[in-house]
C-alpha cells in the first residue's frame, strides 16, 4: 500500500540527552538526504547507523546527529524509515523537525506509525493495541500482558480458536457442496455438538481469565465511602503512605472527591476518597455528597469504612444497604480504640497506627480472585474490545447448540459458526469475506 512520507518527534517533550525524530515512507531516505551532510544515505544499507549534520535551508549546520537507516520491509512500519537522534534540547529538536517538514514530508497523525505497521501487514490489531498498552502500563504485570500481545502470543490464542472453528465450517461445506468426496467426514449433529461444546468450554475459560487480566491492565475504580469522620481520608493517606488528604476531627472536612492511584502487588487501584454521604444543609458539602454518590455508582470495588469504636448508626446501616449489591470490603477502622462494633466479615485496621493494611491488601486481591498474581499465566486477553468480541463469538456458538436442540438442518449451523469465526477475526483486524474463502480453499482444495 502506498502512503506519503510522514515524520514526528518520537521522544517526550522536554530537555534530555537526545531526542529522536522518526520519518517513514517511500521518500523518507532520499528526502532527508537533502538536508543531511555525511554519507550518502540513499546508498546506505538497512539497519546501519551514520554520523553527520543536519543543514538548514542555507546550508548552515543545525545540529550534529546520528541517523539510523531502516529499509523496507524490515522496519517498524514495514516502509523505508529514518530515525534521527538529535541533541535533546527543546528548541534544537523543534528546529530539526521544522527542517524535516520543509522537505515535502508531512507531520504524522497520532498513532500513524503503528497504524501503518498494521495496514502494511507487519502486525495485527492485537499487536497494535498492545503497543499502546505497553506505553500506558501501570504495573509490571500490565507490562507482561502488553508484551505478550506484542510477541504475538495473545494473537495465537485467537488464531487457535479460529482454526478449530474453520475446521468444522469447512467440513460442513464439503458435505453440502461436494457430497461426491468419498473421504470427507459426514458432519452429523453427533459430531458438531461435542466439538461446539468443547469450543464453548475453551471460550468460557478464556473469558474467565481475561476478566482478571482486564483488571490488571486497566486498574480498579475503588470508592472509599463511609459516614463523616469515620477515617476515610486517613485510610487513603495510610494506603498511599503520604498526606494526600486533609484529616481533622471535624465532620465534613472532605468536601469533594480526591483521586489517587495505588499499586497492590501488581493491581492498580484508582482510589476515590469521597465526602461523607449524609443529609446536609451546607451547599458546598452537598455538592461533594452528590459527587460521592456518583463515584459509588461507578465504582467496581467499594471500601466501606466503619468506626470500630462505635456501634452501628442509622447512617452506617444506610450505607450497608446502599452497597449490598456492590463488590465490597467492610473495614472496621480505629482498631486502636476499645471495640464497640459487632459485625462479621470485617477487616480490622487502624489508619493512625497503620495496622491491618497488609490484611486489607490480601483481602482485596482475594475478592478480585488475584491471589496468584505473582505466578499466574498472563497470556489471556485484557482489552475490553477483545473480550466483547469473544462474547459475541460465544453467543454465536450458543446459537449453534440451540439449533441442534431444535433439530435444525446441519447447513444452518454453518451460519452461526461463521459468525463466531468472523467475530474472533475482528479482534485481529481480519474481517473480510475473501479471508474465509481463501482459508477454506487452502485447506480442502474445494475447487479441484
Amino acid at each position: 500500500m502506498m502512503f506519503d512520507t510522514i515524520a514526528a518527534i518520537s521522544t517526550a517533550f522536554g530537555t534530555a540527552g537526545i531526542s529522536v525524530i522518526r520519518i517513514s515512507g517511500e521518500d523518507a531516505i532520499p528526502a532527508f538526504s537533502k538536508a543531511f551532510k555525511g554519507r550518502d544515505l540513499t546508498k546506505a544499507k538497512g539497519h546501519t547507523l551514520h554520523y553527520g549534520h543536519v543543514l538548514d535551508e542555507t546550508g548552515a549546520v543545525l545540529d550534529e546527529v546520528m541517523v539510523a537507516v531502516l529499509r523496507a520491509p524490515r522496519s517498524f512500519t514495514a516502509e523505508d524509515m529514518i530515525e534521527v537522534s538529535t541533541h535533546g534540547g527543546i528548541l534544537i529538536t523543534q528546529k530539526v523537525m521544522e527542517r524535516v517538514l520543509s522537505l515535502g514530508i508531512r507531520l504524522a497523525e497520532p498513532g500513524e506509525f503503528t497504524q501503518r505497521a498494521f495496514l502494511n501487514g507487519r502486525i495485527d490489531l492485537v499487536e497494535a493495541e498492545s503497543v499502546m498498552d505497553l506505553i500506558h502500563a501501570k504495573s509490571e504485570q500490565a507490562i507482561k500482558i502488553a508484551s505478550l500481545g506484542i510477541q504475538k502470543e495473545t494473537s495465537k490464542l485467537i488464531r487457535n480458536l479460529r482454526s478449530k472453528l474453520l475446521t468444522i465450517i469447512a467440513q460442513i461445506e464439503v458435505n453440502i457442496d461436494y457430497p461426491e468426496y468419498d473421504d470427507a467426514i459426514v458432519m452429523s449433529k453427533a459430531i458438531i455438538k461435542p466439538e461446539t461444546e468443547a469450543l464453548l468450554q475453551d471460550i468460557n475459560e478464556l473469558l474467565n481469565e481475561s476478566q482478571k487480566n482486564q483488571i490488571i491492565r486497566d486498574g480498579v475504580k475503588t470508592a472509599i465511602i463511609g459516614k463523616p469522620n469515620v477515617g476515610k481520608s486517613s485510610l487513603l493517606n495510610a494506603l498511599l503512605d503520604e498526606e494526600r488528604a486533609i484529616v481533622t476531627d471535624i465532620a465534613g472536612t472532605t468536601r469533594d472527591t480526591i483521586e489517587a492511584y495505588i499499586n497492590i502487588h501488581g493491581v492498580a487501584l484508582k482510589l476515590i476518597d469521597t465526602a461523607g454521604i449524609r443529609d446536609t444543609k451546607d451547599k458546598v458539602e452537598q455538592i461533594g455528597v452528590d459527587r460521592s454518590r456518583k463515584a459509588l455508582e461507578e465504582a467496581e470495588l467499594v471500601l466501606l469504612v466503619l468506626d470500630q469504636s462505635k456501634a452501628l448508626t442509622q447512617e452506617d446501616r444506610h450505607l450497608l444497604d446502599l452497597t449490598k449489591d456492590k463488590k465490597r470490603i467492610l473495614i472496621a477502622n480505629k482498631a486502636d480504640l476499645p471495640k464497640a462494633l459487632s459485625l462479621e466479615e470485617v477487616v480490622e485496621i487502624s489508619s493512625i497506627k497503620k495496622t491491618g493494611l497488609k490484611e486489607l491488601e490480601k483481602t482485596i486481591l482475594r475478592l478480585l480472585s488475584l491471589e496468584d498474581i505473582e505466578s499466574r499465566d498472563f497470556n489471556y486477553l485484557s482489552n475490553i474490545r477483545h473480550i466483547m468480541k469473544v462474547k459475541e463469538a460465544k453467543g454465536s456458538l450458543e446459537a449453534v447448540i440451540k439449533s441442534i436442540q431444535l433439530d435444525m438442518p446441519v447447513d444452518v449451523y454453518a451460519i452461526d459458526l461463521t459468525a463466531a469465526w468472523r467475530s474472533l477475526g475482528e479482534i485481529l483486524g481480519e474481517h473480510h469475506q475473501e479471508d474465509l474463502l481463501d482459508e477454506l480453499f487452502s485447506r480442502f482444495c474445494l475447487g479441484k
